[in-house]
């Protein structure tokens, strides 16, 4: 039975998602406590890899098991074997071809940033201080100009391997409120670190270190030279991803 999982986890004391040798990651922590609760391997498959320090509320992974197991109850084992900054929030069958990675619509991320204010200790982990007031109509015509489809080279790591730059971008916003700044975006696919440095450089602008018709000028492609920072990992969440309708329990 092809099982869809949806995982919540805090990753700031993780290495990123993706399984790696002598170092914690969320993969590593699912797949070990799986083993135990299911006495086999068992490997699992994600939507996507999140860096190092990144968050996630809606994660997507997929894995195999036999038709006779309980999914209830694997929830219920596999919370409690893993740490308390990683949980499984669900467990259900999907389509035996089921392909969290391929089969995703769309995915959305927020980050969060904390500006023209004393920095908040109960977002320390969750966002990235920036002391200077930003300017909150330049953010906006920034987001604005980042929907719809574009060549985002310009705003990928440098070690990015994908073989198309070119993203439809669905929805991508700011909201403002007591110096909390949230973008969120919402996009088909995302290159490595694309929305880190699409906030950085936003911020960027507003601090005067880049030029606005710059930032314009790069969703049309560019060098990531021309770009501004990578903003922290820590302000990152994965929100969500969708699948439509019913693209994961096709078949189930």
């Amino acid at each position: 039975m092809r099982v869809k999982a949806t995982i919540e986890y805090d990753g700031t004391h993780y290495a990123g998602w993706q399984r790696q040798p002598d170092q914690p990651t969320v993969q590593g922590e699912i797949e070990r406590a799986l083993a135990v609760a299911l006495r086999r391997p068992t490997r699992v498959v994600a939507a996507g890899r999140t860096d190092a320090g990144v968050h996630a509320l809606g994660q997507v992974a997929a894995f195999d098991v036999d038709d006779t197991v309980d999914l209830r109850r694997l929830l219920a084992s596999v919370n409690a074997l893993t740490p308390g900054d990683i949980a499984v929030v669900s467990l259900e069958p999907a389509a035996e071809d089921f392909d969290p990675r391929r089969h995703a619509r769309s995915r959305t991320y927020e980050y969060t940033i904390v500006s023209g204010r004393p920095p908040s200790p109960l977002l320390r982990d969750r966002s990235w201080y920036v002391g200077r007031r930003l300017d909150p109509d330049r953010l906006e015509r920034m987001a604005a100009a980042v929907c719809g489809e574009h060549d985002f080279r310009a705003f990928r790591a440098s070690n990015c391997d994908s073989p198309s730059t070119v993203r439809y971008v669905f929805e991508s916003r700011w909201t403002i409120e007591d110096g909390i700044y949230r973008y969120r975006i919402t996009a088909n696919a995302f290159l490595k670190q694309m929305v880190r440095i699409l906030v950085g450089t936003m911020v960027d602008v507003c601090l005067g270190h880049v030029e606005e018709r710059v930032f314009f000028s790069l969703l049309e492609g560019g060098d990531r030279r021309h770009a501004g920072r990578t903003a922290p990992a820590r302000g990152l969440i994965l929100l969500a991803i969708d699948y439509g309708e019913s693209e994961s329990s096709r078949g189930a």
